[in-house]
């Protein structure tokens, strides 16, 4: 299975992939086509989980919010996909592709929305602010433009203790790019010159703002040479695009580089969360280009590149199925918490899962 093969290829310190797809044994570059193969089905994962995700919160079974990247997971796996052992990544509520390829494990996706009391949020949270510090993945805030100086403390923490190297990625929506927070992170990030990629994801709404009333430049990346930036857009909804561009990005960052920015452009083709109908997104904007579905561009791509045949297509569906299935039914085995055998005492203490050593 992809996700059984990512994660014995990491306990090795490499990017793991497909059995079939992938970095070659001696560790040379992923061919193109196979590095876009390879995303692809971290894209399908990921797809196939928030579907169930969704199944699950309208028949009652999930507490609290559903939020899905359907729409977004090209943008998502170039994320995950480039970083190496020892990277930082900060990802947000629509990033599930890009959590998978940088080594989620599906059982803690599951384990989260279902409450179980083993998984990394030990059941005290519903949804998204799950996070692996001891594998560089930072659990995500609310405040969301607040992760760009998460990510720049930990690249400078890793710089003081003389480690090399590495490069930080985080993500943000056009939305959190509006925040101060955000704009204090960028400033510092370019000031101390840490090896930063920020990548932004215009989805043309924040929840049900419209671009025309979240900011007034003719394009966010203009936005990137004030910061001390290097600036470079993208089509999200084009995987191979998303791979070259991130990719560069990380790249870059990893040589010296100043500090990146990527500015994706795509619609969600959902609502802010799945209690959102977004009857506001008007029809005029369905129709643009960059309203396109990532994945069915992607398979479509697949199919008429015979890259690979239908056949094999239709297994990797039910293998992602499989996966998921097999997530959800062990995470609803599991025992929730319970109020008079738990320390509820602050996640950031000593009963912190996953506590940095």
């Amino acid at each position: 299975m992809l996700q059984t093969a990512q994660r014995t290829a990491k306990s090795k310190g490499k990017k793991g992939a497909p059995a079939s797809l992938g970095e070659a044994a001696a560790g040379k570059a992923a061919p193109p086509h196979d590095r876009f193969l390879e995303a692809f089905r971290w894209m399908l994962l990921a797809r196939t989980l928030e579907e169930k995700l969704v199944s699950l919160y309208r028949g009652g079974q999930i507490t609290g919010g559903v939020y899905i990247g359907k729409g977004q997971e090209a943008v998502s796996v170039a994320c995950g996909i480039f970083l190496e052992k020892g990277d930082i990544f900060a990802p947000l509520i629509r990033d599930q592709a890009g959590r998978s390829a940088f080594g989620e494990p599906l059982i803690d996706v599951t384990r989260t929305y279902l409450g179980s009391r083993l998984g990394p949020m030990r059941g005290r949270d519903g949804n998204i602010h799950r996070g692996r510090p001891r594998d560089n993945q930072l659990a995500m805030i609310s405040h969301l433009g607040a992760m760009v100086s998460v990510t720049v403390g930990a690249l400078m923490a890793k710089r003081f203790r003389g480690e090399k190297g590495f490069i930080g990625l985080s993500c943000i929506g056009e939305g959190g790019m509006q925040t101060g927070s955000f704009h204090e992170g960028m400033n510092i990030a370019a000031v101390e010159q840490v090896p930063l990629v920020v990548v932004a994801t215009n989805n043309h709404y924040a929840y049900s703002t419209p671009n025309d009333r979240e900011f007034a430049c003719h394009d966010l990346i203009d936005r990137a040479i004030g910061y001390g930036f290097e600036g470079y857009t993208v089509d999200g909804t084009d995987l191979a695009n998303c791979l070259d561009v991130i990719g560069g990005a990380v790249k870059r960052a990893r040589a010296g580089r100043p500090p990146q920015l990527v500015v994706a452009s795509i619609l969600r083709l959902s609502g802010h969360g799945e209690h959102d109908d977004a009857s506001y997104v008007t029809d005029e904007i369905k129709r643009e280009p960059f309203a396109r579905d990532c994945l069915k561009v992607t398979e479509q791509t697949i199919v008429d590149l015979k890259l690979v045949d239908t056949e094999t297509l239709a297994e990797w569906r039910r293998d992602a199925a499989t996966q998921v299935d097999e997530a959800i039914s062990t995470a609803q085995k599991e025992a929730a918490p319970e109020g008079d055998e738990e320390d509820w005492c602050a996640i950031s203490t000593r009963d912190l899962v996953d506590s940095l050593e």
